[in-house]
């Protein structure tokens, strides 16, 4: 009964994105924890070259967000996810069928700038459908359905890369289609409408209005201080791969296991922890999440055993459960409801930046200093960011006041208007 009432809460449109999302990132999961493995297999490259894709990668992703949250703000969130669902799916056929390495690095740039256009806009949609006090719980919500697919994703992968790594880029792109379909078909536009002394935004005053998210310093710290926990995060899904096969014999297919028990936990254990963690203070939360981070990523510096790299993973998930999906609520406290969609293509630069870098800084220091301490300088960036999250606490109290308006309400005022129309 709890599970249904839990449900019921929400609307359907909500409940439709939770299941897009779920099949778009399950052919996302089908490809990206493998795409290291691909280039140093199939081009014969080091773990240097890897850090070149991501780079150019993230490159992609920074100009796909700052565009992606501009429209979304402009013309609205639907037509943006729309665009690079599609586009970014019939790009992956062509990815699996290149064999010159410049040429796959081109395309990877501009891969991922469609694949990033959409992403402000799905998380500013999120805002728009629910109140302040169900943001986290919402965002950890989608957290599940992500996480869902990266239970299956990963094994599903491994079992088709054994066969080719083509059907990896086929699939990704098929789901990418669907998602496209049903986004189209059932998902409303969710802009909101604007208010009668505001006039509309031109293209070019929309993008100028980045300016105005700049300035917001309280904010811009608060990336800062999460940017450095994605720098060691994202080494999950790409430069730990290559290291347990690579210095510890530890084979593709069990990598796969260890991401989907990584999935797996968020699944059962995400909603839970997430309503225990946002009664608090975020940045307070942000901080002891950090912790699990630090110990979990610095155990792969110290370990040797197939059943710690599980343990270690598991500490790991205990962090990301907490970190990650208060930082998308807070950052939706953060921005004005006009500016959402900017808000949330700037919060992604804490993923998109440290991609230009973190994979390449990873090799350098795997092939000029040693594999190990990849993860012993990802235990003391974490600490670093815990102090960080620890010492905002003290300057952002005022943003995190909870509202009180029912979510009947705030459904009320995202449905009359379209009626109205």
């Amino acid at each position: 009964m709890k599970i249904k009432n839990l449900y019921n809460e929400y609307p359907n449109a909500f409940k439709v994105l939770t299941l897009a999302t779920f099949i778009d990132m399950l052919g996302s999961f089908l490809l990206y924890p493998f795409y290291a493995l691909y280039i140093t297999g199939r081009f014969g490259v080091g773990m240097i070259e890897v850090g070149y894709l991501f780079s150019i990668f993230a490159v992609g992703n920074v100009l796909g967000g700052v565009i992606g949250g501009a429209l979304a703000d402009k013309y609205g969130r639907r037509e943006v996810i729309l665009i690079g669902l599609i586009v970014s799916g019939i790009g992956n056929i062509f990815m699996g069928l290149i064999n010159n390495l410049s040429i796959f690095f081109l395309l990877a740039a501009f891969l991922g700038l469609a694949g990033a256009l959409g992403g402000p806009a799905r998380q500013a949609m999120v805002a728009d459908l629910l109140p302040k006090e169900k943001h986290a719980e919402a965002f950890g919500i989608i957290r599940v359905s992500f996480n869902l697919s990266a239970v299956i994703g990963p094994l599903l992968g491994g079992l088709l890369a054994t066969q080719s790594y083509m059907l990896l880029f086929i699939a990704d792109a098929v789901s990418s289609i669907i998602t496209a379909i049903i986004v189209y078909v059932v998902i409303p536009e969710t802009k909101p409408q604007l208010q009668d002394n505001k006039s509309e935004e031109s293209v070019m005053k929309t993008i100028i209005g980045y300016k105005e998210v700049i300035k917001d310093w309280k904010f811009m710290l608060f990336l800062a201080v999460s940017a450095i926990t994605v720098l060691v995060y994202m080494q999950m899904n790409s430069t730990l791969s290559v290291f347990l096969r690579d210095v510890h014999g530890f084979p593709e297919q069990g990598f796969g296991f260890l991401l989907s028990m990584n999935a797996a936990m968020v699944v059962f254990f995400q909603f839970w922890t997430t309503k225990k963690v946002s009664k608090y203070h975020p940045m307070k939360m942000m901080a002891f999440g950090t912790i699990f981070l630090m110990i979990g990523f610095g155990m792969y510096g110290f370990i040797s055993k197939s059943y710690l790299y599980f343990i270690a993973m598991g500490i790991i998930t205990v962090g990301e459960m907490i970190v990650y999906p208060i930082g998308q609520s807070a950052t939706a406290s953060f921005a004005p409801e006009d500016k959402r969609g900017r808000y949330m293509a700037i919060y992604a630069f804490q993923w998109m930046i440290p991609n230009l870098f973190g994979v390449l800084a990873a090799g350098l220091i795997w092939e000029y200093i040693g594999p190990n301490w990849v993860w012993y300088l990802a235990g003391i960036l974490s600490l670093v960011s815990a102090i960080g999250f620890w010492l905002l606490h003290g300057i952002t109290k005022e943003l995190f006041i909870k509202e009180k308006k029912p979510i009947k309400e705030k459904l009320i005022e995202y449905t009359l208007p379209s009626i109205e129309k």
